[in-house]
């Protein structure tokens, strides 16, 4: 029995192969996960940012204190919120006072009704020139005609004793010194013109260049400009009445002293 010479001994060759996804094929992309490597297939270990030679990230810490910011929002909603309720309480509480109490914080403006003065307070209706506490007066017996006073602006003096019954329907009497510009005047006119219950009028030997009067107040000035006599208007304008609903057309339109006559007295509104 004969043998035969074994041929020339076959190495088994060797296929590298990367890893395959279990079907013989390798994962989407070719990624390969290397050994030692933690996570997901194709990213590095935790931390490292997931990049051969990459740098380390250092990791941003919160700040440790109070975030002040929407603190701060807060209080001052809180103090605006607050500002504007305190405002509407006092503006509630002014707007509920008395004409008799704003015409009081009025710098200059003398309250004759405190006095209690009886020539002023009398409101008799007498025939005849009258004499009177203050000059222009401001209340006291007078003529049963009050001076028309529907915004009318006179140029000559009109009679204390007509003007002062116009004061007692709530009327203000705006008197200027004789002589005063032109300019002057008629910036004093366009305080009365179109309004109700007002009447203008020049004054002999007035001590200020304007006297702004209703019946029992009194505000004097020499600029025809001060604030304080459109504030006294405001304030007191037919408010001021001690006939309520009383008029102020119809009256006298004339100017000049009253005559000196004989006449008799009434008492009535």
């Amino acid at each position: 029995m004969s043998m035969s010479t074994p041929g020339p001994e076959r190495v088994p060759s060797s296929v590298k192969v990367g890893k395959t996804s279990g079907q013989g094929k390798p994962p989407a992309g070719g990624a390969t996960k290397k050994p030692g490597a933690k996570g997901p297939a194709g990213k590095g270990p935790a931390g490292k940012g997931g990049g051969k030679g990459r740098k380390p990230v250092t990791p941003v810490k919160a700040a440790g204190g109070r975030n002040w910011g929407p603190i701060a929002v807060a209080g001052v909603v809180v103090l605006i919120a607050v500002g504007i309720i305190g405002y509407g309480v006092f503006a509630a509480a002014k707007g509920s006072r008395s004409w008799e109490e704003k015409v009081a914080d009025i710098k200059g403006v003398v309250n004759y009704r405190a006095q209690k003065n009886a020539a002023i307070d009398a409101r008799d209706h007498k025939q005849g020139p009258q004499q009177y506490v203050t000059s222009p007066p401001v209340g006291g017996a007078h003529n049963d005609r009050w001076q028309n006073c529907m915004g009318d602006v006179y140029d000559q003096p009109i009679a204390n004793e007509h003007a002062v019954h116009s004061l007692e329907h709530g009327a203000v009497w705006i008197t200027y010194k004789q002589g005063l510009p032109a300019d002057q005047v008629a910036a004093l006119a366009k305080k009365v013109q179109g309004q109700d219950y007002m009447l203008m009028s020049p004054y002999a030997g007035l001590d200020k260049n304007v006297s702004v009067q209703v019946w029992g107040y009194q505000l004097k000035t020499d600029d025809v400009n001060d604030s304080r006599i459109d504030e006294f208007i405001k304030d007191t304008r037919l408010v001021s009445t001690l006939e309520p609903n009383a008029a102020c057309s119809s009256g006298n339109t004339t100017t000049g002293p009253l005559a000196a006559t004989p006449g008799g007295t009434s008492m009535g509104k």
